[in-house]
């Protein structure tokens, strides 16, 4: 049986943790509307940009903000743009897209991360947590060289899957499903089962290394 798993040690940054997170004040933010990049040549296929303005100052991005890095210092959160829509704790960024309805794929190159985490939160989800630890965030992680699947800060293993140069996403909102797909087969590695309620962004967590998105993307045959 999966066993859930505290994620107290895999969620931080700067000295931060989920002991000291727990004691703050949460809140959802109002958020003003957010740019929807959907390609009319794709269908329903969700096509994005990573969103500089949800990226915590650890983050850069990259290649036309379809990729991020993380660097260790950062920026000084200070010179930052202040903003309601940016990360300040959790080195997280959300994709510009947001997805209401349908089934919606996209890719990730994983390039040199060790920590990692990939999937769908609200567009509205509180910044001053991080994506997996709350009820409005699912996610697929990666490390310390292990898998896992995650949300309401409950972790549960994730097998049969090494670490692959590139994996991919698949969500579909009416099912609320989101699954996370070996692109070499392919096939459905492991899916969470969620109720989505609100309109969903691609969501990133990364704490070394780079990621980079592919979107507009073809869902796989045979996933179905």
């Amino acid at each position: 049986m999966a066993a859930a798993v505290s994620a107290a040690r895999l969620c931080r940054l700067a000295g931060r943790n989920l002991s000291s997170l727990s004691a703050r004040h949460r809140r959802a933010v109002s958020l003003p509307a957010r740019r929807c990049y959907i390609s009319a040549s794709t269908g329903n296929n969700l096509q994005f940009r990573l969103d500089e303005r949800t990226a915590h100052s650890s983050l850069d991005l990259f290649k036309k903000d379809t990729g991020v890095i993380y660097r260790m210092l950062g920026m000084d959160p200070s010179h930052v743009p202040d903003n309601p829509e940016r990360f300040r704790e959790w080195a997280v960024v959300f994709g510009d897209g947001k997805i209401s309805s349908g089934r919606h794929y996209w890719e990730v190159t994983v390039k040199k991360s060790q920590e990692f985490r990939l999937g769908v939160a609200e567009a509205q989800m509180s910044r001053e947590d991080c994506v997996g630890t709350n009820i409005s965030s699912w996610v697929f992680g990666y490390a310390q060289r292990k898998w896992f699947a995650m949300t309401r800060n409950k972790m549960v293993p994730v097998t049969l899957v090494g670490k692959p140069e590139r994996v991919g996403i698949l969500v579909d909102y009416e099912a609320g499903l989101l699954m996370l797909v070996d692109i070499e087969k392919p096939r459905i590695i492991h899916t969470l089962m969620a109720q989505f309620k609100a309109p969903l962004c691609p969501a990133f967590g990364l704490w070394d290394g780079e990621l980079l998105t592919h979107s507009g993307l073809e869902e796989p045959e045979g996933l179905k």
